[in-house]
């Protein structure tokens, strides 16, 4: 891969230089193989340059991977619909634009999925990450107190609805949704399913 030309950057700047030029490499190159040196070269900085804000690549990575988790948080939020008549019209809408961001940013996506990756449970556990999970808590609990959905731990239900649209990305992802195997709506028929089990059955 090419050098991209050096970015100019003002000074105060250097912190987000580095993490979009990293942010750039990780799209291109579709993982995380490169070196903060790479970075740096590519960022039009010196070498030692990215060690003033990140410590090593880990801290680099961790802080991509947040910044992956804001935009997903922000993609949900936005989302959300006004009116939701049923359950799958609340449901459905998230569940989908929640694989369209994985699928649209594979490298990204992974990465913050990754369990390779050192500090990988003080990521998940950082507060801009559990905003994202706190989307499906909210939308539950909202149910549950209007009845619904059945009254079972939030956290279980939140559990079963992040396995099922982050299985379906991962298998998007690696193209392993062929209609051959699971048909040509496996999401829609997926979140019927899921929908089903959280549905309260006296509603």
């Amino acid at each position: 891969m090419q050098d991209a030309p050096n970015r100019p950057y003002h000074h105060g700047d250097l912190r987000r230089a580095v993490i979009e030029t990293a942010l750039d490499m990780l799209a291109e190159e579709k993982g995380w193989q490169f070196t903060l040196r790479e970075v740096a070269r590519r960022a039009g900085v010196s070498h030692a340059a990215p060690y003033k804000h990140f410590p090593d690549k880990a801290a680099l990575l961790a802080e991509l991977a947040m910044i992956g988790f804001d935009r997903l948080r922000e993609t949900l939020s936005a989302t959300k619909s006004e009116a939701p008549k049923t359950l799958h019209d609340e449901i459905a809408p998230i569940s989908r634009a929640y694989v369209a961001f994985g699928t649209d940013n594979p490298a990204l996506y992974r990465l913050m999925f990754s369990a390779g990756e050192e500090k990988a449970e003080g990521v998940h556990l950082n507060e801009r990450a559990l905003a994202v999970f706190d989307v499906a808590l909210e939308i539950l609990r909202r149910g549950q107190a209007a009845g619904s959905i059945r009254k079972r731990p939030i956290e279980g239900q939140a559990a079963a609805w992040w396995g099922l649209i982050h299985g379906m990305t991962m298998l998007a992802i690696d193209g392993l949704l062929v209609p051959e195997k699971v048909g040509s709506a496996p999401l829609d028929a997926a979140l019927g399913t899921l929908v089903e089990g959280l549905a309260n059955p006296a509603t």
